[in-house]
């Protein structure tokens, strides 16, 4: 009944810039905490990003300075800004929340690939 739509993904060059949408409806009430994990074939998926209600943020050691993750609680979408992307970058990245009752839910993923 909880749905994560994610927009925003796709190819880009190295240095480049993307952001990433993702929008929940459903009954889940008020999402806590929302955030981006990303993984590589082989690899454990791992936390990008995440944001709480009150807008507090954790990020990666790996992507600390270049991706700024932000919220619309209004609108319950979660945004992941990402600037100098890296071909370790490449992954699929997949949007995450976390409702009040500590339910989680997951989006399908979306590629990010960055070339050069």
């Amino acid at each position: 009944q909880v749905t994560l739509v994610e927009s925003g993904g796709g190819l880009v060059q190295a240095g480049g810039s993307l952001r990433l949408s993702c929008a929940a409806s459903g009954s889940m009430f008020s999402p806590n905490i929302m955030g981006w994990y990303r993984q590589v074939q082989g690899k454990q998926r791992e936390l990008v990003a995440t944001i709480t209600r009150g807008s507090t943020t954790n990020y990666a050691d790996s992507v600390k300075g270049r991706f700024t993750i932000s919220r619309d609680n209004a609108k319950n979408t979660v945004y992941l800004q990402m600037n100098n992307l890296k071909p370790e970058d490449t992954a699929v990245y997949y949007c995450h929340v976390k409702n009040d009752y500590a339910m989680d839910y997951w989006g399908k993923g979306t590629l990010v690939t960055v070339s050069s």
